[in-house]
């Protein structure tokens, strides 16, 4: 009967571990399995990962190009159709949809950023929107479905 106290590794599962170093007789003396000459065979030798044996680096060899403007908004974009979907799957019964009451839909991440409404695919329902952006087409959708929007 097996026990915690006689279990045992299968067999040839752990090799045991090259001591380098230790005499010719042990086969890793002399130059201790580093090779003849060159920096890996030096003690202390380390090399970065992006080290490329002095030759000119990628970073460097590519140019620069390109700018990112720190004061860019990011909107969080809302499609038209994916409202209807929510009212079609029965999960949406509001006049007045905001920032606020879209986080609680599920429909954005965050009620602190700002929130832009595109009119991509079919839209019929009567709601009022207020949000900081929003497409033409999304408007005139909006408001030929009765609706009416607000830019906050």
């Amino acid at each position: 009967m097996d026990r915690l106290s006689n279990l045992k590794y299968a067999k040839g599962s752990v090799k045991k571990r090259k001591r380098v170093g230790r005499g010719e007789g042990s086969g890793h003396g002399s130059q201790s399995t580093r090779g003849m000459n060159g920096q890996r065979s030096r003690s202390g030798s380390k090399k970065r990962s992006w080290f490329e044996g002095g030759q000119m680096p990628l970073q460097r060899r590519i140019p620069k190009f390109g700018f990112t403007s720190p004061f860019k908004t990011y909107f969080q974009v809302v499609n038209l159709d994916r409202i209807q979907k929510l009212s079609d799957e029965k999960k949406l019964n509001i006049e007045l949809l905001t920032p606020e009451s879209m986080k609680k839909l599920g429909l954005i991440t965050s009620a602190k950023q700002p929130v832009k409404l595109l009119a991509n695919g079919d839209y019929k329902l009567k709601i009022n929107f207020e949000v900081n952006a929003f497409s033409q087409k999304a408007k005139e959708k909006i408001e030929a479905a009765g609706g009416s929007i607000k830019k906050i």
